[in-house]
């Protein structure tokens, strides 16, 4: 056991709340833990993420490159090396790869990359497949249908 493993004992009471600003005895007193002065020593004196008190913020004075694809696919990946335990006429589609753990989450669908060989003849009903790959799946007898994500 570790220290980071201990657990709170059974009927510890909850920590109290630290009680600011009542008085210099008790150690949070006067300015109640906040400075002297300033925007953020008044009540409310918090202003925005990322406000600089009217500089010219961070996020708009760096250069801005690029942009953001809305319609970006973005696919589940899976080798041929991983394929290579399944026999020979096993229907492999995204609900067959999850049920086999062999993708986390589907996304857009699953695209298949050519790493690896294929042993026998495997029929794959996915969203994409790599030109390599489809090569090497037909060359072992196999079939590819791109069906949509």
């Amino acid at each position: 056991m570790k220290l980071n493993e201990l657990g709170i004992p059974k009927g510890r009471k909850a920590r109290k709340a630290k009680r600011v600003g009542r008085g210099n005895a008790s150690g949070q007193g006067s300015t109640a833990g906040r400075g002297h002065k300033g925007q953020r020593a008044r009540a409310g004196g918090m202003g925005k993420v990322g406000f600089e008190g009217g500089q010219m913020p961070l996020a708009r004075r760096m250069p801005k490159r690029g942009f953001t694809n809305i319609f970006r696919r973005e696919f589940a990946v899976i080798n041929l090396d991983q394929l290579v335990d399944f026999p020979a006429g096993t229907t492999i589609d995204a609900k067959f790869l999850k049920e086999k753990r062999l993708v986390r989450k589907i996304k857009s669908g699953v695209k298949v990359l050519g790493r690896g060989e294929v042993q026998g003849a495997l029929i794959l009903r996915v969203a994409a497949v790599s030109a390599t790959a489809k090569k090497k799946i037909e060359a072992a007898g196999g079939s590819v249908e791109v069906i949509s994500g």
